[in-house]
């Protein structure tokens, strides 16, 4: 394996999974490339009591009044202990609970949201947004945020293990789960991002 193949696998993974001593920075370049898509998408699930919430936002406890709360699941146990780090006085109001957990299995009652903010990069996409749609209220928000897939596949570290799919493959997965979509899109200098607002049925 060249150099040059090991950095950009190590780039991929990294931004997929982030881990370890690298992800520290991993997760920082994360948070501030996709802080104007992740306002967004919170701001879909604005005024609402019940949100679901992806890795890497920043504190979203705001959008869901004083009564709300952010139910949290993230993948990568580095990343789970680090938000709980972040978010502790969150978590110990009650505001907050975070948890490892997989996007296909939700331990969430249905109808349990009001809204949902979350990605595509999982391998399944059918069963996770029909995850989602079960936990996410009728009328509520399931909101998916996308890198411009085109702007995505010029750099260099995605042909290492990056899912990269067409914007018409995840609107059609969340209307194969029974969702509605709006899509809107985002300038987001360098990448351009999608906003997907899904209303479960």
């Amino acid at each position: 394996m060249s150099i040059r193949t090991r950095v950009l696998s190590t780039i991929a993974g990294q931004l997929g999974k982030p881990h370890g001593t690298l992800g520290k920075g991993f997760a920082f370049i994360l948070n501030r490339g996709n802080r104007r898509a992740i306002a967004s998408a919170v701001a879909e699930g604005a005024n609402v009591y019940r949100i679901w919430l992806w890795r890497r936002a920043f504190d979203t406890s705001r959008a869901v009044g004083t009564n709300g709360t952010v139910h949290g699941f993230e993948i990568s146990p580095d990343m789970s202990a680090r938000a709980k780090s972040k978010f502790a006085a969150e978590i110990g109001t009650g505001r907050m609970q975070l948890a490892q957990g997989s996007m296909t299995e939700l331990p969430l009652t249905d109808a349990a949201l009001d809204a949902a903010i979350t990605v595509y990069f999982v391998p399944d996409l059918a069963a996770a947004y029909a995850e989602l749609a079960r936990v996410v209220r009728p009328g509520g928000s399931l909101v998916v945020g996308i890198g411009d897939p085109d702007a995505m596949a010029k750099m260099p570290f995605t042909a290492y293990g990056f899912t990269l799919r067409p914007v018409a493959e995840v609107i059609a997965a969340l209307e194969g789960a029974g969702c509605v979509v709006d899509h809107r899109q985002l300038p987001n200098p360098p990448i351009p991002h999608h906003l997907l607002v899904a209303r479960p049925a």
